[in-house]
């Protein structure tokens, strides 16, 4: 079991304005429950690889975060709480959950929550921006869940997040860069839904994403993290959207610019302009006319080369059948 660090219990007792303001300065809005005795709590305030974080206690029966508290704070994020020591019961979304020492809970700042039978017990918190979050993950986490199966994510994540390490100013500027991806990761892998499920939310987006790569296809320096940058989102974000479709975003943006190509081959040996196969294929947004041609053969069963040729050979037939018989008087020349 993760334990806290002792220099946490070194930290000064707040009485109950004092934690108030402390909280809701250094993580966000919480309504702790005043009850009958002389409240007693601490608060350190730190940062994880540059999310704000606070290790808690404190000897009240209950917190809630209410719906003032949604709005004094007028932001949105997602918090994870590490069960240190003892146990609580979280509710939010009418979900109830039970944890015990040593499980992370996810939740979601812009509903109310409540726990409850929280004396005697130490938490660490991080606030994390619910967009980056949402972005990164590709699905956006249900607050009041605890992660599924816990295990050695959850151990990766909580050991992480106790490290003095994490404290330290990284040697290199990238570094909390770096760490808060890891975080996400491991986010993703313990609150991840049991299965992808379509939305009319992501529907829509959906449609977006297609918008853009039907204006952009014939540009050869579209790809998906192009796509993913114009539209605001993560490629992780982006790959799901396809997925979840059957699809990948490399294949339709392939698959348009084939189709286009196609199309422009078959007026190609409709007018007979002689326009080399290669311009079609650049212009079509390939780079490379052999990744072209055999793109286009597995798909469409023929050479790039071969649309249009049965005319062109039926063409030639006729004329030299012309050529090589006598005009009647009547025939034109």
């Amino acid at each position: 079991m993760v334990q806290p660090s002792d220099d946490f219990l070194s930290a000064p007792t707040l009485d109950y304005d004092g934690f108030i303001a402390a909280l809701r300065e250094n993580f966000g809005c919480f309504s702790p429950a005043r009850g009958t005795n002389i409240f007693a709590g601490r608060v350190r305030p730190r940062r994880v690889f540059g999310f704000p974080a606070v290790d808690l206690a404190c000897d009240t029966v209950r917190v809630d975060r209410t719906k003032l508290d949604i709005r004094r704070d007028d932001t949105e994020y997602y918090f994870v709480v590490a069960q240190l020591t003892g146990g609580s019961t979280v509710i939010q979304n009418d979900r109830v959950v039970n944890a015990a020492a040593g499980e992370l809970v996810l939740l979601d700042s812009t509903r109310p929550v409540t726990l409850v039978g929280v004396r005697q017990a130490q938490w660490l918190g991080l606030q994390l921006p619910r967009q980056n979050l949402v972005s990164h993950l590709g699905f956006e986490p249900q607050g009041g869940t605890c992660g599924r199966g816990q295990g050695q994510a959850a151990r990766i994540l909580s050991q992480l997040a106790l490290d003095p390490v994490g404290n330290v100013e990284p040697a290199v500027a990238s570094a909390d860069d770096y760490m808060r991806l890891v975080v996400y990761d491991l986010l993703g892998a313990l609150f991840a839904p049991p299965a992808p499920l379509c939305s009319r939310h992501t529907d829509k987006l959906f449609a977006r994403v297609c918008g853009i790569i039907k204006d952009r296809f014939s540009d050869p320096n579209i790809s998906p993290s192009e796509v993913a940058a114009e539209m605001g989102i993560s490629l992780r974000y982006l790959q799901s959207l396809f997925t979840n479709r059957g699809s990948t975003c490399g294949h339709c943006i392939s698959s348009l610019r084939l189709d286009h190509a196609a199309h422009l081959i078959k007026r190609r040996a409709l007018v007979k302009t002689g326009q080399p196969l290669s311009d079609i294929a650049y212009a079509c947004g390939f780079r490379d006319y052999t990744h072209f041609a055999r793109g286009f053969r597995q798909r469409f069963g023929s050479t790039p080369g071969a649309v249009g040729a049965g005319d062109a050979r039926n063409d030639k037939a006729r004329v030299r059948a012309d050529n090589g018989r006598v005009k009647r008087p009547y025939e034109a020349t």
